[in-house]
């Protein structure tokens, strides 16, 4: 009998991540490396493990993770969101915890771009009025 793959895509700023999630021991790995290895921030790994720790299913699930696009802040924000959605898709009964606690929300929040004429998105050369 194969075992039930549940997977859901995240995004967040220009990171897209994409989650599979089995039932298993509790490992996650990212892009083929071991989760701590790639996640090299420990604030960055509580964010990740949020949805799964709100739930106290941290040992039940083994995920993959395949992420690309982005800096690591926002990688984690997708990974976040994608095992939330997975987790969503496993049960009905987590989405309450999940939507109360705000994971199964995409930030929808980017990097205003640069205008021309100016050094960033908002910023102005000096003024010389003489």
């Amino acid at each position: 009998m194969a075992t039930a793959v549940y997977n859901a895509v995240g995004r967040r700023k220009g990171s897209v991540a994409r989650v599979f999630m089995t039932p298993g021991k509790g490992e996650i790995s990212i892009n083929g490396r071991p989760f701590k290895d790639y996640i090299c921030r420990e604030s960055l790994a509580i964010v990740v493990t949020q949805p799964l720790d709100l739930i106290d299913q941290r040992e039940s699930y083994d995920i993959n993770v395949n992420v690309k696009g982005g800096g690591l802040t926002g990688q984690a924000g997708a990974i976040r969101l994608g095992i939330a959605r997975a987790l969503n898709e496993v049960s009905a009964d987590f989405r309450p915890a999940l939507k109360e606690a705000g994971f199964l929300t995409r930030d929808a929040r980017e990097v205003e771009r640069k205008k021309y004429g100016q050094p960033g998105a908002r910023k102005k050369f000096q003024f010389s009025k003489r």
